[in-house]
């Protein structure tokens, strides 16, 4: 026969059994993963929305490249005045 009424005591060692179980411990880890991937490809969709506007906007890979290309060159020229001047 099943008990009436569960007392706070059963309920932290029953509590205490299934962190410590490994059934938990499995489908936690599984849950997790699969949060993980779903996250994942949120990402990737919302890149792909990004790029498909940036392409509207007529930025391509190439202009892109150029602005990380200037951007190289601004910072190595500002590394070298701060050495030039001791900062």
């Amino acid at each position: 026969m099943a008990k009436l009424f569960v007392t706070d005591e059963d309920v932290e060692q029953e509590i205490d059994r299934l962190v410590n179980s490994d059934d938990v411990k499995l489908a936690r880890k599984h849950m997790y993963l699969q949060n993980k991937r779903r996250q994942r490809m949120y990402q990737l969709r919302n890149f792909e929305k990004t790029g498909k506007k940036l392409r509207e906007q007529g930025i391509t890979m190439d202009v892109l490249e150029a602005m990380e290309t200037a951007m190289s060159r601004e910072e190595a020229e500002e590394e070298r005045v701060n050495e030039e001047y001791g900062y």
